[in-house]
């Protein structure tokens, strides 16, 4: 089996990054999943992962390239590969570090996907039924759209997060990083609806439910809280029942709100915070996405950019 980790020092370090770095339960599992196949592949040429030269690691990775694996599976191998390689370093369990010339994995910057705010506008308002899941959902559309979060901090919501008559609203980011993030009036209004006894309170009770239910801000319909594919299938199914043609997920609805925010004048800062990017250089891709927004305000606001001194239309 892939994962079944024969050698003590892949299982140390994945404790010492749950531990010490407060990594995921799901990076773990990929780091995991990703370190089995690498000492199956080591273990095939008869090498142990304590003595693995540069060799052995470029061909390693190499090997997932031929085998047609995209850039991003890539570099999540190395890096990976690589702090394993480093913890065996600074543990003294090998006597040098094999990744050290390997060459970096370069993924072409992508620009994020997002909805114009009128189709953002026509997804909302498409929600408007009483019914508990309908208030379920527009809750859900509303604060993923109103603060930017990941699906998996909007699945990890419990009540004690929620201060929203104060529009303050606790996420638990990556590395269970925690931030506080605003939220506007419409979502206010929105969750106000779907914690009320006519929305989350009449799915409460449905199914014999542990802790984790009872505190979850956001349940299924057997009572329980919602899971991440949940999540995605109540953003599809609304969006199609919208009539909104391209593929909708909560991602979207993140990149949307990262967009509109810059297209209207949010520092770039203040983005990078609300969304929980480490690197602003993240943030700075949805600059890109509103690059056309930005000639439109220049055009409008400086005083030379229209028209010159003789009133002659100038060349841009």
């Amino acid at each position: 089996m892939l994962d079944d980790i024969t050698d003590p020092a892949i299982e140390s370090y994945l404790t010492w990054l749950t531990v010490e770095k407060g990594r995921s339960p799901r990076t773990i599992a990929s780091y995991r999943l990703d370190l089995c196949a690498y000492e199956a592949a080591l273990a095939e040429r008869g090498v142990p992962i304590t003595v693995a030269t540069p060799v052995d690691v470029d061909t390693y990775l190499a090997g997932l390239q031929t085998r047609g694996r995209s850039l991003a599976t890539v570099a999540r191998a190395r890096s990976a590969i690589r702090g394993l390689h480093r913890f065996l370093l600074d543990e003294g369990a090998s006597a040098s570090d094999p990744t050290v010339s390997t060459a970096a994995v370069r993924i072409p910057s992508r620009l994020p996907k997002s909805l114009d705010e009128e189709s953002v506008t026509l997804l909302l308002d498409s929600v408007s039924g009483d019914d508990p899941l309908s208030l379920r959902d527009r809750a859900l559309l509303e604060l993923l759209y109103a603060t930017g979060a990941r699906v998996s901090e909007l699945v990890r919501l419990d009540l004690s997060d929620l201060a929203y008559d104060s529009g303050l609203l606790r996420l638990i980011g990556k590395g269970d990083k925690e931030r506080i993030v605003p939220i506007g009036r419409a979502a206010q209004v929105a969750l106000g609806g779907w914690t009320a006894p006519a929305g989350r309170g009449r799915l409460v009770g449905v199914a014999s439910q542990r802790r984790s239910d009872r505190e979850a801000v956001f349940l299924n319909q057997r009572g329980r809280r919602i899971s991440r594919q949940g999540v995605h299938l109540a953003v599809a199914t609304r969006a199609r029942r919208a009539g909104i043609a391209d593929k909708v997920s909560p991602h979207v609805l993140r990149h949307s709100c990262a967009t509109h925010m810059l297209a209207h004048g949010a520092d770039v800062r203040v983005v990078q915070e609300l969304l929980g990017h480490a690197s602003v250089a993240t943030t700075q891709l949805y600059t890109k996405v509103s690059s056309d927004h930005l000639q439109r305000a220049y055009l409008t606001a400086h005083p030379r950019a229209a028209n010159d001194a003789g009133g002659r239309t100038e060349a841009i």
